[in-house]
């Protein structure tokens, strides 16, 4: 829906682009959450879901912020996080994993980004109820971006971790071959 959303919001179709927004962040929370209830994960889905939130995050805080509707500097927050991220998938090959576990904060920052989208955009357009709108807005984006990064510094411990334990094990397997 992301190309959907793109063209709804450069058309200027701002109910339509913030009803996909909504639709797209809630399909994706009752796609993980049916998977989990229904023991129907699957390895391929774990991979591409994260990828899918980071496609839907990253093209709607470009297409915001080039169209005016949040600032600059909130999806530098956001596209920093990733980057710093993305650097760190190499390390993480070298350790023989292509993900992390998902963590608890993850889910609740993509949960607070993907609400604060709409959220924001709702705020600009319906001026009338900006006043309510857009201070929750601000606080899910807020709490998003903290919680975002709080997420990326959890994921880079686990990273640590994993190197750790290789280390140990393979010191372990020098030290039992040693004795041999």
């Amino acid at each position: 829906l992301v190309p959907v959303f793109l063209w709804f919001l450069l058309e200027e179709m701002f109910v339509s682009a913030i009803t996909v927004l909504a639709i797209a962040g809630l399909t994706d929370f009752l796609d993980g959450y049916l998977a989990r209830k229904l023991n129907q994960t699957t390895k391929l889905g774990k991979l591409l879901d994260p990828v899918a939130d980071r496609l839907y995050i990253f093209a709607t805080l470009l297409a915001l912020s080039a169209t005016g509707y949040v600032p600059w500097w909130l999806a530098g927050l956001v596209i920093l996080r990733d980057l710093l991220m993305l650097i760190s998938l190499p390390v993480l090959a070298s350790v023989g994993h292509r993900t992390l576990p998902v963590h608890y904060l993850g889910k609740a920052s993509t949960f607070a980004l993907l609400y604060a989208f709409p959220l924001l955009l709702m705020g600009k357009i319906f001026t009338e109820a900006a006043f309510i709108i857009t201070p929750a807005a601000w606080a899910f984006a807020l709490w998003g971006v903290a919680l975002y990064w709080w997420s990326g510094f959890v994921y880079l411990w686990q990273l640590v971790l994993l190197i750790r334990e290789q280390r140990q094990d393979s010191t372990n397997v020098n030290v039992s071959k040693k004795g041999v």
